[in-house]
This record gives C-alpha cells, sequence and structure tokens, in this order.
C-alpha cells in the first residue's frame, strides 16, 4: 500500500484528497466519493449558484417562507447556536455587507454606503417555523460561508470512512479533515501559513485526527496608507477585523475548527479569552505578531515545505 494525493477545485479553490490504498486506481476510486460529496454540497448551498437552496432562501427575502430539508434545518439550527453563543458576533445574514466591499480593490466604503447593508442584518430576526425559514425584509441573505468549506470537509472525510479509509484527510483550500494517521502511526505534518510572509511557514502541526482550520487578515485584502483592510467583516460595525493576523484551531470536526477561528478574529482582543476558554489546540498571531499558542500547537521558524500548508 501506498499513500496517494489526489487534486481537484471546488469551491472556488485548491483541494486534495490524501489516502493510503493498494493502488492509484483505488485511490481515485475511493477518492470520487469525497469529491462527489463536495460537489454535491456546493451545489446546494453555494450563494453563487441560483439553483441552490440559499439562493432560493434569499430571492424569497420580504416574500414567503422556503421550506428546507433536514440537511439545510440542521445548518440552520447550528447558524443559530453560533448566533446565540457569539452573542451576534457571527451573524450568517452578514454576508450582504460584500456589496459595499469589493477587495479586488483599494477603496473603504463611506458610511452612507454601510449603513443600509447594517439594517438588513440581523438573525435574530429571521423567522423560523419547524423545516421553514423566511427572511423578513427584502435584500436580506443567507450565506453558509462562515463553516460551509469546513462543513463540506468533514462531510467528504465522513464518505470516505465509509468506504473504509482510515489513513489520510481532505484538504479543501486549508480547511482540513483529518480521517487517521499515516500508515506508520505517525501524524500528519500540517504547516500553517505566515500571515505575512508569502510561501513561509509560521508552526507546523501534528496531527493524527479532526479537523483543523485557519483564519486570516491575508487572504483577501487591500493596503491604504499601511493600513489592512481584510475580508472578515465586522457584522456591528461593517468594518473588517483587525485584532488578529491569523487565527489556527484544531478541533474533533473541521466546521468546529472553522467556526472558532472566525469568531476568535471577530471577537478581536476578547478572543484569546475565548480560545483560552474552549479547551482546544490553537494558535494565534496578533496584529503585532506575536504568538499565542495552547497545548498540542508549536510555533517553529523557519519551516521547509515538506509540511503540508494551511
Amino acid at each position: 500500500m501506498a499513500t496517494h494525493r489526489i487534486t481537484f477545485n471546488a469551491m472556488a479553490c485548491g483541494c486534495e484528497v490524501v489516502l493510503v490504498a493498494d493502488s492509484s486506481a483505488q485511490a481515485r476510486a475511493l477518492a470520487q466519493t469525497a469529491v462527489d460529496e463536495v460537489q454535491r454540497i456546493e451545489r446546494t448551498f453555494s450563494r453563487y449558484r441560483s439553483d441552490s437552496v440559499v439562493s432560493r432562501i434569499n430571492a424569497a427575502a420580504g416574500r414567503e417562507a422556503i421550506e428546507c430539508d433536514a440537511e439545510t434545518k440542521a445548518l440552520l439550527d447550528y447558524a443559530d447556536q453560533l448566533f446565540q453563543i457569539s452573542g451576534g458576533l457571527f451573524d450568517i445574514t452578514s454576508g450582504v455587507l460584500r456589496r459595499a466591499w469589493d477587495f479586488k480593490q483599494a477603496r473603504v466604503p463611506t458610511r452612507d454606503e454601510l449603513l443600509p447593508l447594517q439594517r438588513l442584518i440581523g438573525w435574530g430576526r429571521v423567522e423560523r417555523s419547524g423545516a421553514h425559514v423566511r427572511l423578513p425584509t427584502e435584500g436580506m441573505e443567507i450565506d453558509f460561508g462562515g463553516f460551509g468549506k469546513e462543513y463540506a470537509a468533514d462531510r467528504a472525510g465522513a464518505a470516505l470512512a465509509a468506504q473504509g479509509v482510515h489513513h489520510g484527510y481532505v484538504n479543501l483550500g486549508g480547511d482540513m479533515r483529518v480521517l487517521g494517521p499515516k500508515q506508520d502511526g505517525q501524524p500528519w505534518l500540517m504547516g500553517i501559513q505566515h500571515p505575512r510572509q508569502m510561501g513561509a511557514l509560521v508552526a507546523s502541526l501534528p496531527v493524527s485526527q479532526g479537523g483543523l482550520a485557519t483564519s486570516g487578515d491575508y487572504e483577501r485584502f487591500f493596503e491604504i496608507n499601511n493600513r489592512r483592510y481584510c475580508h472578515i467583516l465586522h457584522p456591528h460595525t461593517g468594518m473588517p477585523v483587525t485584532h488578529w493576523r491569523s487565527v489556527s484551531v484544531l478541533a474533533p470536526l473541521a466546521a468546529m475548527a472553522g467556526s472558532c477561528t472566525t469568531l476568535a478574529m471577530l471577537k478581536g482582543s476578547d478572543g484569546l479569552a475565548f480560545l483560552q476558554g474552549s479547551g482546544l489546540d490553537f494558535l494565534a498571531l496578533d496584529f503585532e505578531g506575536r504568538i499565542h499558542t495552547q497545548a498540542g500547537i508549536a510555533a517553529q521558524a523557519p519551516l521547509t515545505r515538506t509540511a503540508q500548508t494551511v
């Protein structure tokens, strides 16, 4: 048996399935179950597809309720839990702010542009009854982008596990679900991208199982007068977060890891206490470049690209 890497594109990023199999043909067949699941989730929940359930809910805003299947309802339930425990910081209706922020050009929206969009934010106003959901105001939107890719990694991992895969991982653009260690029992070595040095790593993580995710201000951003404006937007201010350069979390599930990284970014200076209280392993770089860690994540520098970059 040998380790095989199968690459593909989905959810606007490069992805890979790494697993141990008897042959490349067997590896490709096994990996296809994971690829199919990722593509199914993208078709079902992408806000960019007019036929997705998310687009149907958004298109009906201010008019009618949409009946959801069990999977969509479960994701809405999870979004509600995140909203409640975060005091409203994690809000899946805040994606409307993207109408004002275009990170392809260096331009900060005016308050007059942001205020009408902020009035459309408010998961607490969304009406839910059983399997039905209704956005009460025309122009409101929901968006599972805050944990959708991580959820897809978990589901792809589950598809592989159902096929008997015990050694390998799914990597969706840095959001990872690890099914088990290498064939020899050693953990996979995952590298954390340095948020200020392109091509460099800030840490390495030995991971044998679970979910790993990173959020940072280096993925989509622009700079004006030495100030960085990143794509993670605070729902209460409409402005990009500024306290953390990056946050990485290791958790039992990728969705949990991703939710924690995003929430820590949104919490700003309070994010460290949140991460420490979570009981999860993490590594975070603050706005001054200082490293904060807990448990099994250790910063190392410099590192080579022998680690898989997250």
